[in-house]
């Protein structure tokens, strides 16, 4: 969808300092950019707003928000606490059967071999995602999804500068213990990742 194409290019601008904090994005502006309308701008400008990125302001449009190492901080043991409970719940229910998690995780090092951040940030979410989604508690999917945890999995990446291979890698020992069907390994090994990969959010920088 042309709303989603551009969310990403603006995303990506956002990310990549291309728009810093305080700056206002325009609308009129992007849409001449891109040759669009106005409309899915817009809708595209709300999309971003829901994921934390940007502030609209009455009769002033949408600015990009700054958001601290301090914010990224204090999601990422919620985060934890509510991926170990999904990954007992998954361990049971996946039956042994990694297969989807696997793909997830052969494309995520095919993405970090090109250099492709974006593109395994995609796959990383994806992966979280599906054992989030085999927990069946859609309570839990709906708290994990209010995280925004794309956007924010992203600017940890970016903000890092992290060897991309081992950001893939480090998914390795959840898939193990999921496949094991082990309840309670398989909660630990998903909180320990969450915190492993917490611990690379820079203390004092901010994007």
């Amino acid at each position: 969808m042309l709303r989603d194409q551009i969310r990403e290019v603006l995303l990506e601008r956002i990310l990549e300092g291309v728009y810093v904090p305080g700056e206002r994005v325009k609308e009129t502006v992007i849409a001449q950019e891109l040759g669009v309308s106005q409309a899915p701008v817009r809708e595209a400008l709300r999309e971003l707003e829901i994921l934390g990125m940007v502030v609209s302001e009455p009769y002033r449009g949408a600015r990009v928000r700054g958001i601290t190492a301090r914010e990224l901080a204090e999601i990422y043991p919620i985060r934890a606490a509510i991926e170990e409970v999904a990954g007992r719940a998954a361990a049971k229910a996946l039956g042994g059967d990694v297969s989807p998690l696997e793909a997830e995780v052969d494309a995520m090092l095919a993405a970090a071999d090109d250099g492709d951040v974006h593109r395994l940030l995609v796959h990383d979410v994806r992966f979280h995602h599906l054992i989030v989604e085999a927990s069946g508690n859609g309570m839990l999917e709906q708290v994990w999804r209010s995280l925004r945890i794309e956007a924010r999995t992203l600017i940890t990446i970016i903000k890092v500068d992290s060897d991309l291979r081992e950001i893939a890698e480090a998914h390795r020992p959840v898939v193990d213990a999921l496949r094991d069907g082990h309840a309670a390994r398989a909660g630990r090994a998903l909180r320990k990742h969450i915190e492993s990969f917490a611990a690379w959010v820079p203390e004092d920088e901010a994007t």
